[in-house]
């Protein structure tokens, strides 16, 4: 028998009132928020695969009464598989005992297939055992309704599977949005980091080098760095690190981005006073519990230091090769917290050929569970003392693969000698 093809008894039919239909998720006072409206649940396509002409009827008929729009019916195994081949169903009703190919070979060859390896297949069977029933869901079967057939259970394990997979595409295309959005707002992101050229330029005339390692995660953790050109041997450079993930999280970063490029001319050359006038204008700007930590500082070549305000960022580190690492203070509320909050700058010493390092706290919890900062500075140590330096540190540290986190290294080296 060829396929009867598309039954469409109109789009104005009504489905009638089924009171045998209990569905546990409509039940309850309140309306599910996840509840599928009848019209998507009716026009979902079904495919009747059945050897058997009276059963291919009843069960159109029990459908059709039901007022399901789109119902096909297929002879054979290879029927189906050759109709499920032009355009995939939303349900297959699949009877298992067939002539040439069975219920069981259809299910085994649709799950080897990827666009058809989540499709729903509710078997019709007269099987009894359990052995049988085992083995129809070995071969790929999802539910099993058995005969003779009752309209009620039929017709409720019909919209069960169909109200699933609406609900399982409604999520596939929500995920796609999403990460589309992440992926616009990660490129974004990515673009308002420094050049290599333009990070080089800002250093070198403080008679430094400036590396920077940036991994932006594929959830968008909120960490932005840059530099600031200053008059003289001079140029700040910040790292912020905004509180939580996502497309929201990026686009406080962008705000706060705006804000140090309107603020570092005016107050760039004080740390303490750029990163109160930030806070200032960011606690304005951010909704109420979003903040962000970060430090900013001015490295001085002329004089040999780096004054710096921090935000409850991770502290600064300096190496020198004379010991171990020195740390600068991390005190100081989170950008956004409290407006009115008075920032300190505090200053560490620069000695030619030492290292500053500015790091995101991720890049320390991938390290020490702890967060002292004692293993990255043992790491840049041994770098530095190997003469590896910078390109060491990133290998080792694998940034990026940690965490679900962004992760952020600077690496500002003193020039040994003028």
């Amino acid at each position: 028998m060829t396929a009867d093809g598309w039954h469409n008894p109109g789009c104005g039919a009504l489905p009638p009132s089924d009171a045998g239909h209990s569905d546990a998720r409509d039940s309850g006072d309140q309306p599910c928020e996840c509840r599928i409206p009848d019209c998507t649940v009716l026009d979902c396509p079904i495919l009747v695969v059945d050897d058997t002409a009276f059963n291919r009827t009843l069960i159109g008929a029990f459908l059709a009464e039901a007022g399901f729009r789109q119902v096909s019916f297929a002879a054979s195994g290879f029927e189906a598989l050759a109709m499920i081949g032009a355009a995939i169903p939303d349900l297959l009703i699949l009877d298992i005992m067939m002539p040439r190919m069975d219920g069981f070979e259809v299910c085994r060859r649709l799950r080897a297939m990827p666009e058809t390896a989540d499709l729903p297949i509710l078997v019709q069977t007269a099987l009894s055992s359990g052995e049988d029933r085992n083995r129809a869901f070995a071969a790929g079967t999802t539910d099993l309704v058995s005969k003779p057939l009752e309209r009620t259970e039929l017709l409720a394990r019909v919209r069960i599977h169909l109200e699933d997979r609406v609900l399982i595409r409604r999520l596939q295309t929500y995920r796609a949005r999403v990460e589309a959005e992440l992926s616009i707002a990660r490129s974004m992101q990515e673009h308002l980091l420094p050049t290599p050229a333009q990070s080089a330029a800002a250093a070198a005339a403080a008679g430094c080098r400036l590396r920077a390692h940036s991994v932006i995660s594929p959830n968008l953790g909120g960490d932005l760095w840059g530099v600031l050109p200053l008059g003289g041997r001079r140029f700040g450079a910040y790292l912020l690190n905004v509180a939580g993930r996502g497309v929201s999280a990026a686009l406080n970063a962008f705000r706060l981005h705006a804000l140090l490029q309107e603020l570092g001319p005016a107050h760039g050359e004080d740390a303490a006073v750029l990163m109160t006038a930030l806070n200032d204008r960011a606690a304005g700007l951010l909704a109420p519990g979003e903040k962000a930590t970060m430090i900013y500082g001015v490295v001085d070549g002329e004089a040999g230091r780096f004054i710096h305000a921090s935000a409850d960022g991770a502290p600064p580190m300096i190496l020198n090769g004379d010991g171990g690492p020195a740390f600068g203070a991390a005190a100081g509320l989170p950008i956004g917290i409290a407006p009115g909050t008075r920032y300190r700058s505090d200053v560490m010493e620069l000695p030619r050929g030492s290292v500053l390092a500015l790091y995101s706290v991720a890049v320390l919890d991938a390290l020490d569970a702890g967060g002292t900062g004692i293993g990255l500075g043992w790491m840049i140590a041994r770098a530095v003392e190997e003469g590896e330096g910078f390109d060491a540190v990133v290998r080792s540290l694998a940034l990026g693969q940690s965490s679900g986190d962004d992760h952020t290294l600077l690496w500002i080296e003193r020039e040994a000698a003028e």
